[in-house]
């Protein structure tokens, strides 16, 4: 059974950082691709960042890039998330997703992703 646990969730100023963590278990951690998805109030699900399953080859959202940076530990079965220079417009709730398939490729949409986490919440706000 597919488990993914978000941490690191706060209310931060805008200009702040954040580091959000997943713990995943339940299948071969790399055998897959990972992500970040996120669902502000009102809005749909939308794709933030992912990562090859081996290699760290990364993809973001055009309006995350430069500012936040995923990667991921094959050891621990890890995947981690650190944002700088959040704005208002990032508050939402993150989620931690796996591929849909297992892959070498990077996903670069939200349809490649089959299963994520409860959520952690991020507020940025002054």
């Amino acid at each position: 059974q597919v488990q993914l646990v978000e941490s690191g969730g706060a209310l931060v100023q805008p200009g702040g950082s954040l580091r959000l963590s997943c713990a995943a278990s339940g299948f071969t951690f790399t055998d897959y691709p990972m992500g970040w998805i996120r669902q502000a109030p009102g809005r749909e699900r939308e794709f933030v960042a992912a990562i090859r399953r081996i290699g760290g080859n990364t993809f973001y959202a055009d309006s995350v890039k430069g500012r936040f940076t995923i990667s991921r530990d094959n050891v621990k079965n890890a995947v981690y998330l650190q944002m700088n220079s959040l704005k208002p417009d990032d508050t939402a709730v993150y989620y931690c997703a796996r591929a849909s398939r297992r892959s070498g490729l990077t996903p670069k949409d939200i349809a490649e992703f089959g299963s994520w986490g409860q959520g952690t919440q991020v507020t940025v706000s002054s």
